[in-house]
């Protein structure tokens, strides 16, 4: 685990609590119904799996860019001399 100062625990801290009170404020300002169908919805993303990759990657595969393929190899010629 990163060791961080004290300051930047505390600012963490603070940007949390705010960040509960901002949605507490914003979840009292929904009426009942959206509240509930906004809880539903969020129960329905939770308890989802995660995506799977797209079907032509095998399993554990990271989507790369195609590569560029190398420039072709110059003639050899012999030397003057």
């Amino acid at each position: 685990m990163a060791k961080h100062k004290g300051f930047q625990a505390d600012r963490r801290q603070e940007q949390a609590a705010r960040m509960r009170e901002i949605e507490a404020a914003w979840r009292g300002s929904l009426s009942k119904a959206d509240a509930q169908a906004f809880e539903t919805a969020v129960a329905a993303a939770r308890s989802r799996p995660p995506a799977g990759p797209p079907p032509n990657q095998p399993p554990g595969t990271i989507p790369n860019p195609p590569r560029v393929p190398p420039k072709p190899k110059k003639e050899e010629r012999p030397r003057r001399g």
